[in-house]
């Protein structure tokens, strides 16, 4: 495996993903349904997370807690059936039958719970503590969470004062719930197993992690996923263009004509000939030849400068900036035909650079993730020449930080081994609302598994990706100095791309007046579509004016009808 397709394989928003997956029942069963279930799909662009490490511990820890549901079904049946079989005896007497109605009972108290957990909004976490953001629902949620709790645990004090009263005739009532929360605490100590061993932050950074192993579908996926995650190629639908890159971040562009300079270019004698091989006519260009590769082959090395002048005198993440091209075909190709190979998408991407195809769209992706991969902001720049005129487009995404809720993984690896009492309380607490998420788990598992072994997706039209697994994860909210810096990121970025064209525009002896004097504005965000001598600019402009030409009108937003 080619190490360069698992680059991320051991970063911060990988390791909290893959906790995610076995803390998280609904996040596990959307990655294998995304992955496994819909192979007709390939895998979105994942921007600084390995997918294939996600995908493994989703497998593994729904075979863990399908086997944990099963085991608890198992015993409900059993000691329903003992119950029964005392009742029809006549062992017992009332007691017996009684002892039938109890277990029913108990189901109701772990219904109810359940319930409560939902109301606070972690009703599928088998390895559930109180939320954080508990305090913050609205009242109503929150009475609704309380009043079930109290029902419930009214209801469990009941059921124990029962069975511990009748417990010589009847020591199952009370060694039934126990067995329960014995194999629901095998479950936690399981989970707590992997977030010390391998999910820990020391640890995950020296485990490697491997592909998953199951059938040969999940291996052929893995497989396949492995090579599409950070390919320089991804399929799409023209409804949903940019899967996996995030949420749009003011995204703008620029046109204008490509004219020749009106002076003539410094250090030009119009009886030498012209070193773009263009021919001079009294130091001017006869005619000017511009393409998408020139301004391309310009602009990367400006944002190369960036990182390594950033990697010189600072710690700042744009020491790390990532620039590559990248290529956007529409689907309809299967995944398994060869595009994402690398010989492929050389040829995609030395044929889009400059045909401006309306299908086969080619960008030039810059990248930089902060905050340890929890913020990552991705510029897609794509230029076009044709037509005699010049277009560039600019569209930046942001990625938000990874479920807060995945951080547990931390607290449960730090926990000490003098814990073990207090952990023992947690899961006698959380046991009876624990074993119906296994139970829906399993059987959300069977449904799952016989949905892909009927509808055989392998054999499905081939699709576009509908979403990533690093989004599914994922939150939009930005604390401010993620903010501040997510701007900076976008600006110093675009900056330095408006400086690459700029020198295509002069070194190939177009005017670069109009350009200049209205790149400012669109780069720095505003609102703003004028025309002006040469061109069109539209974008957004944010508490600031413009003004175009002499004698133009400017404005502020929100005053222009």
């Amino acid at each position: 495996m080619a190490g360069s397709q698992r680059r991320y394989a051991h970063s911060e928003a990988t390791r909290l993903l893959c906790a995610g997956a076995h803390l998280d029942t609904v996040f596990r069963a959307r990655v294998i349904d995304e992955l496994i279930g819909h192979e007709e799909r390939p895998a979105a662009p994942s921007l600084g997370v390995d997918v294939v490490a996600v995908l493994a511990h989703a497998l593994r820890a729904r075979r863990k807690e399908a086997s944990t549901g099963i085991a608890l079904l198992v015993i409900w049946v059993v000691f329903f059936l003992v119950e029964m079989v005392r009742s029809d005896s006549g062992l017992g007497g009332f007691g017996a039958l009684f002892g039938a109605v109890a277990v029913l009972y108990y189901a109701a108290v772990c219904i109810l719970l359940w319930f409560a957990r939902a109301a606070s909004g972690w009703g599928m976490t088998m390895y559930a503590v109180s939320r954080a953001e508990t305090s913050r629902l609205h009242l109503p949620r929150r009475a609704t969470a309380w009043g079930f709790t109290f029902v419930a645990r009214a209801m469990e004090l009941g059921y124990w004062g029962y069975a511990l009263v009748g417990i010589g005739h009847d020591p199952f009532l009370v060694l039934f719930p126990l067995l329960l929360t014995f194999v629901i605490g095998i479950h936690r100590s399981q989970v707590a197993e992997v977030m010390r061993v391998e999910l820990a932050r020391d640890a995950f950074a020296r485990t490697s992690v491997a592909l998953p192993r199951g059938s040969e579908r999940q291996l052929r996926v893995a497989q396949a996923v492995t090579w599409e995650q950070h390919a320089s190629v991804a399929l799409y639908d023209a409804y949903r263009p940019f899967v996996g890159a995030g949420k749009p971040y003011e995204p703008w562009s620029f046109a204008m004509e490509i004219t020749p300079a009106k002076k003539p270019r410094e250090g030009w004698n119009g009886s030498l000939p012209d070193p773009l091989g263009d021919g001079v006519t009294n130091g001017l260009p006869a005619q000017v030849r511009l393409t998408n590769r020139q301004i391309l082959d310009l602009v990367v090395p400006k944002l190369e400068a960036l990182r390594e002048s950033a990697a010189r005198t600072s710690r700042d993440r744009l020491k790390d900036l990532e620039v590559e091209e990248f290529v956007y075909l529409p689907y309809g190709v299967g995944r398994h035909e060869g595009v994402y190979e690398p010989s492929s998408a050389r040829q995609h991407l030395d044929g889009a650079v400059d045909e401006g195809g309306e299908a086969r769209r080619h960008f030039l992706r810059v990248r930089v993730g902060a905050w340890d991969e929890q913020v990552v902001v991705s510029v897609l720049v794509r230029v076009h020449t044709q037509g005699g005129m010049l277009v560039l487009e600019v569209v930046p995404h942001v990625l938000g930080p990874i479920d807060e809720e995945y951080r547990r993984v931390d607290l449960i690896a730090a926990a000490r081994e003098g814990e073990t009492g207090r952990e023992v309380v947690r899961t006698l607490l959380s046991a009876p609302a624990t074993g119906v998420v296994a139970g829906l788990s399993a059987l959300r598992t069977l449904v799952q598994c016989l949905r892909v072994w009927l509808g055989r997706p392998e054999e499905a039209p081939p699709d576009a990706p509908l979403v990533s697994i690093r989004e599914l994860g994922s939150t939009d909210r930005l604390s401010l100095f993620q903010e501040m810096d997510v701007s900076r990121y976008i600006k110093t970025v675009q900056d330095r791309i408006a400086s690459g064209v700029r020198e295509a525009l002069r070194r190939s002896g177009c005017e670069t007046g109009s350009f200049e004097q209205h790149i400012v504005n669109v780069a720095a965000g505003g609102q703003f579509i004028g025309q002006m001598s040469g061109g069109t600019a539209v974008g957004r402009i944010t508490k600031s004016a413009v003004s175009t030409g002499s004698g133009g009108a400017s404005y502020h937003e929100g005053e222009q009808g």
